[in-house]
């Protein structure tokens, strides 16, 4: 069954799980995608009100939103759960892990795919906001609070907001990040921020050198002058 490999997958990614028991009755994301297996499958057999029924419940249970209609894959993983909200429209690829405070959200009101698509393996930091009709690529790392509004390649690594792309922060295939995004992150912005800095710096002491050799120039200028008066 797909929840049973939704907890197995979770010892490979949370190093404070334990054991199953545990998991099962500690782990919000985890009790919330109980409850969105359940909602999921009433749904597609039509009976929506008892889905949404079911899946406001579990909103109120565990402070994760998960829309009935949502179709997320195999192995998924919500880590502390509290805030995410998952919208109708939204699909998830396999093997995939979402940090507290996540929205996968839409951006109109218009009817049909509104919700953002992701592929395999992608991981999402804390507080970030998917938004939109849009594809994350398999692999694809977001950071914490990053606002993503276009669609991402995949093994790309993306930040800030509105979202930037990493350029040489390319993901290792099976290889997780917790946050998605640690500590030697390589932001291009930031080096440019840092670079105009320095230059500035620099610009600053060139001014200092020359300012000094005028003010001694202008200093020589006037002993010569007074020289030139007492002579007189």
């Amino acid at each position: 069954m797909k929840f049973f490999e939704d907890i197995k997958s979770i010892f490979n990614r949370d190093p404070a799980a334990r054991n199953t028991f545990e998991i099962i009755t500690c782990y919000s994301g985890v009790q919330a995608m109980l409850f969105y297996r359940l909602s999921h499958r009433l749904w597609r057999l039509k009976f929506k009100w008892l889905a949404k029924f079911i899946s406001s419940l579990a909103r109120w249970f565990t402070g994760v939103e998960i829309h009935p209609g949502a179709i997320i894959g195999r192995r998924f993983f919500i880590d502390h759960g509290m805030g995410v909200v998952i919208g109708e429209t939204a699909e998830i690829g396999n093997d995939c892990t979402l940090y507290h405070g996540v929205t996968l959200g839409g951006t109109t009101w218009q009817k049909g795919k509104r919700h953002p698509t992701l592929g395999n393996n992608v991981v999402i930091g804390a507080g970030a906001k998917i938004l939109g009709p849009i594809t994350l690529g398999n692999h694809v790392r977001v950071g914490s609070n990053s606002v993503v509004v276009k669609s991402i390649n995949e093994f790309q690594t993306v930040v800030g907001v509105p979202g930037r792309v990493l350029k040489d922060q390319q993901v290792k295939s099976n290889h997780f990040d917790s946050y998605a995004v640690g500590g030697d992150v390589y932001d291009p912005t930031v080096k440019a921020i840092n670079s105009i800095l320095a230059h500035l710096h620099d610009v600053d002491s060139q001014l200092h050198k020359v300012s000094k050799k005028l003010n001694i120039k202008d200093q020589q200028d006037t002993s010569v002058n007074d020289l030139e008066i007492e002579s007189k």
